[in-house]
C-alpha cells in the first residue's frame, strides 16, 4: 500500500491544484538542520547489514540502466534501415527518427513511450497488484465495465491476490532502514510531534512546477485524517535522523471497512508518503511501504486503498478533476489563472457570479442530533458504485461532523423533521509564494453528496455557494459517483491530471470513473 493523490495541475488557462501526490514529491526548502542530517545520509554509504534497502537500491539499478552502447549502436542501425526503405508514413517516420535519437542518447523512457513498451516498476511490479502482464491470461472483461454493464464473471476475480498469512508465518522485525536513520511512530495528538509532522509535509510534500503553491495541511485538518475511529498510532509511522532525531519521513495509514463490488474488507487507507527532499536518492519510500505493510498485516488486515495522480501498475479507476472559479480576481492575482483572449475580468466575474444565500429551503449545517438518520441516507446512496466505503455511524460522525476549516457538512430537513438530501466538501489549501497581496489560497473538495428530492445540480450549486460564503476561491471535485450531471452546468472547468484508485492485494476487474463512491483526502 502507498499513499494517495495527484499532483498540481496545469492547464492552458488555468494553473490548478489537484490532490496531492504523494509517489513522486517535489523538492522543496526545508530548515538548514534538516539539510544538514540529509546532506549526512545522501553522503553515507550503505550498511552491509542493511539487506532490504540494498536489495531495493539493486532492483532499481537493474531496471533503470540505460541500453549498453553495443545494443544502443545495434538498434540505431536497424532503425536507420527502416527509415531509409521508405513507404513510411509522415507520422510513422517521425516516430522513428525519434527513436534513432532516443537509442542514441540512451533515452530508455522514450523508448518505452514510442514503442509502447510496458514502462518497469523496480519496486511496483514486485508487489501484489493487477497489472497489464496479466491481460492475456485472464478473461477481457477484466477491462473498465461500467454500472449498467454485465459479463461472465472469472472465478479469479473478487479475492486476495496473495492469500492471508497467519501472524506467526509473517516478517516479525521491522524491515532495516539505511544507517543514520531509525524508525519512530509519530503522536499525532502530541502538539510538538502534530507540528513535526505539519512541518515536514509542508516543507517537502506537494507544490506546483514553478513552487508558487504549496499544500498546506493545518494542523487541525492532520488530526482530522489521521484519527477516525480505531485508529492506530502504529500506523502512524515516522524516520528519524539517529543524531538530530528529526522526522525525516512519514507515512500513514488509517482503518476503513471498502466494499469492492460485492465483497466488504477491513483495509488500511494509506497516506501522506513524505520523504525528506534531500534523501529522495536513498529509496527510503519503498521501505516505508513495505513497513507499512507487515504493520497493517500483523493486525489480521492483508488490503488497503490509495490514489495516486501518477499511473503505477494496478489501477481499478481513473477519475480527474473539476474545478470551478469562486473569485475570479483572487485567482488571477495570484496566478492560479488568467484571463483568455477577448474575456474581460468584469465578464469573468460575471460568468461565475453566485446568489448570496442556498436556494433550496431547509438546508442547514450538520448536527450530532442528524447523524443517525444523515448516516442511513449516505450509506444507503453508496450501495449503487461498485468501490465505497462502508461507514459506521461513529465513523460517519467523525469524518462528516462539521469542524471549522477542515470539513463542512449540510443536511436538508423537510417539513416533517426528515433528513432528505445531505452535501458535504472538505477544505485543503495552498500557500502562495511571491506575492505582494495573498499569502492563502482556499481550495475546497467536494466530499460526499445525495440528492434525493431536488436535483443533485441544484444541491451542488448550494455548495458552491456556501462554500463561496466561507471564503473559498476555488471548489474542486472529481467525476466519480454522480458528478458528472453538475459538472458542465455549473462551468466546472476539466484538470488536465488523472487521480488513479488502487487496492492493494485484491483481484477485481476495473471499473469506471462513475462506479467509484469513494473520497480519499
Amino acid at each position: 500500500p502507498t499513499s494517495h493523490h495527484t499532483s498540481l495541475c496545469h492547464t492552458p488557462h488555468n494553473k490548478r491544484i489537484a490532490l496531492p501526490n504523494t509517489m513522486s514529491t517535489p523538492e522543496k526548502q526545508a530548515p538548514a538542520k534538516a539539510d544538514n542530517d540529509a546532506n549526512e545520509a545522501a553522503g553515507a554509504a550503505g550498511d552491509d547489514n542493511h539487506e532490504e534497502a540494498a536489495e531495493i537500491l539493486t532492483d532499481l539499478v537493474q531496471n533503470q540502466m540505460s541500453l549498453s552502447s553495443n545494443v544502443a549502436e545495434a538498434q540505431t542501425a536497424a532503425l536507420q534501415q527502416l527509415l531509409q526503405q521508405g513507404g513510411a508514413s509522415a507520422s510513422k517516420q517521425q516516430n522513428l527518427q525519434a527513436l534513432i535519437e532516443a537509442a542514441m542518447k540512451g533515452d530508455v523512457a522514450v523508448q518505452q513511450q514510442l514503442t509502447g513498451e510496458k514502462k518497469q516498476h523496480a519496486f511496483w511490479d514486485t508487489q501484489p497488484m493487477l497489472n497489464s502482464d496479466s491481460d492475456d491470461k485472464q478473461d477481457k472483461s477484466k477491462k473498465a465495465i461500467g454500472n449498467n454493464a454485465t459479463s461472465q464473471p472469472d472465478p479469479n476475480w473478487h479475492k486476495p491476490i496473495v492469500p492471508d498469512k497467519e501472524k506467526e508465518d509473517l516478517r516479525q522485525e521491522p524491515y532495516n532502514m539505511p544507517k543514520g536513520f531509525e524508525w519512530c511512530e509519530v503522536d499525532i495528538t502530541d502538539e510538538e510531534q502534530r507540528t513535526e509532522i505539519y512541518d515536514l509535509l509542508y516543507q517537502n510534500y506537494v507544490e506546483d512546477d514553478d513552487g508558487t503553491f504549496r499544500f498546506d495541511y493545518s494542523r487541525d485538518f492532520l488530526t482530522w485524517a489521521l484519527t477516525p475511529p480505531g485508529y492506530l498510532k502504529q500506523f502512524h509511522l515516522g524516520v528519524r535522523s539517529s543524531k538530530s532525531n528529526r522526522l525525516m519521513a512519514l507515512i500513514t495509514a488509517v482503518p476503513a471497512k471498502v466494499r469492492v463490488y460485492r465483497e466488504e474488507k477491513d483495509m488500511a487507507e494509506v497516506n501522506f508518503l513524505c520523504v525528506h527532499r534531500k534523501l529522495r536518492s536513498k529509496r527510503l519510500a519503498p521501505v516505508l511501504i513495505k513497513e507499512i505493510t507487515r504493520r497493517v498485516n500483523h493486525t489480521g488486515v492483508f488490503q488497503a486503498v490509495y490514489t495516486a495522480g501518477v499511473k503505477l501498475p494496478g489501477s481499478v479507476a481513473s477519475c480527474r478533476y473539476y474545478h470551478r472559479t469562486l473569485d475570479a480576481r483572487k485567482l488571477i492575482e495570484v496566478g492560479f489563472t488568467r484571463l483568455a483572449p477577448r474575456m474581460t475580468m468584469a465578464r469573468l466575474q460575471k460568468l461565475n457570479k453566485l446568489p448570496a444565500a442556498p436556494i433550496t429551503k431547509g438546508l442547514r449545517a450538520m448536527t450530532p442530533d442528524d447523524v443517525p438518520a444523515a448516516h442511513k441516507l449516505v450509506v444507503k446512496y453508496l450501495e449503487k458504485f461498485q468501490l465505497a466505503v462502508v461507514f459506521s455511524e461513529d465513523e460517519f460522525a467523525h469524518w462528516l461532523l462539521p469542524r471549522r476549516g477542515v470539513v463542512s457538512s449540510f443536511v436538508r430537513e423537510d417539513a416533517d423533521g426528515v433528513i432528505t438530501d445531505f452535501c458535504s466538501y472538505y477544505h485543503l489549501n495552498s500557500s502562495v509564494a511571491r506575492n505582494p497581496k495573498h499569502n492563502t489560497l482556499n481550495a475546497a473538495y467536494s466530499f460526499y453528496n445525495v440528492a434525493k428530492t431536488v436535483s443533485l445540480t441544484d444541491l451542488m450549486k448550494d455548495c458552491l455557494i456556501l462554500a463561496k460564503n466561507e471564503g473559498t476561491d476555488v471548489f474542486n471535485a472529481l467525476n466519480l459517483m454522480e458528478n458528472s450531471t453538475f459538472l458542465e452546468e455549473l462551468r466546472f472547468g476539466m484538470g488536465d491530471g488523472n487521480l488513479q484508485y488502487y487496492v492493494y492485494n485484491w483481484f477485481c476487474p476495473t471499473m469506471q470513473h462513475n462506479d467509484v463512491g469513494l473520497v480519499l483526502l
